[in-house]
């Protein structure tokens, strides 16, 4: 996935607004013009209605100088501050899938036209196009991707392999997923990887934009403080038995913990003509 490692929580950010003279909407579209750098996120605080831009450590010095310019002249709409970590996709259900460009997690099965298939990252279906289970045997081919601007893939299965509406919880047991929702700020939400397993947290934010470089900008996305890493791209983040996103990317570790984004379900979805299934 996108990889993202470590942000400053909104309370630990350096203000660096002057003044009251642009509102969330008019300031998200000057922050798409003006300040598309690669390693940046912005998502709107939801305690206090302004929107937090993020710069991870590979923004340089002159391109910290050019941020804290748009923001200042946004004024007190927008706030500015460093992360710890790098943003960036983790390519290296739940369940671990793999193909010659990357390791990933498989999302979640889904049904279209009465035909089997799953869904998982974006960003690893740009890289991958035929995919193989833990056991090296292949299952599935890529029918449909979006990469950059969202992050979602559909993949068809071409093996004649069971695949239940569950979510691997990597201790024997799996949970039942029979429908699709969306995120709302403050659920908590939990997500399985074939990196890391399964961890909780926190919806924190709606409606991110991340800069993962190279042009790859994913807006739209769901923020979270469950921990992800390499290889938990695609995953699949749920509550109860509703699907609610796909693990895009973040900063940080299951060690120290970190940011995270996501892909809303309910988007793919959309997207792809498919329902959970």
């Amino acid at each position: 996935m996108p990889r993202v490692l470590s942000v400053a929580a909104a309370g630990d950010l350096a203000s660096t607004s002057v003044g009251n003279l642009a509102g969330p909407r008019s300031a998200r579209a000057a922050l798409a013009d003006e300040a598309t750098v690669p390693g940046t996120s912005w998502v709107t605080d939801p305690r206090t209605g302004r929107i937090v831009v993020t710069a991870d450590r590979t923004v340089s010095g002159a391109e910290w100088t050019r941020l804290g310019k748009v923001v200042d002249r946004l004024g007190s709409a927008v706030e500015l501050g460093r992360g710890k970590g790098e943003f960036k996709p983790l390519i290296a259900g739940g369940d671990a899938i793999a193909g010659p460009g990357g390791r990933c997690s498989l999302g979640f099965n889904v049904v279209k036209g009465g035909q089997s298939y799953f869904i998982t990252a974006g960003h690893c279906t740009e890289a991958v196009s035929t995919w193989t289970d833990a056991r090296g045997v292949t299952i599935g081919r890529n029918e449909r991707s979006s990469f950059p601007g969202n992050d979602f893939g559909l993949v068809k299965y071409t093996a004649d392999v069971d695949h239940p509406s569950e979510v691997d919880l990597h201790d024997g047991s799996a949970r039942t997923i029979t429908r699709a929702a969306r995120a709302t700020v403050g659920e908590r939400v939990t997500r399985s990887g074939a990196t890391t397993g399964v961890h909780s947290g926190t919806v924190t934010g709606l409606d991110a934009t991340v800069n993962y470089g190279n042009g790859d900008t994913v807006s739209g996305l769901i923020q979270t403080d469950v921990c992800a890493e390499a290889g938990d791209s695609g995953g699949p983040l749920f509550d109860g038995d509703a699907a609610i996103g796909l693990t895009s990317g973040g900063s940080g570790d299951c060690t120290a913990g970190g940011v995270t984004f996501f892909q809303p379900v309910t988007e793919a979805l959309s997207a792809f003509g498919a329902r959970i299934g």
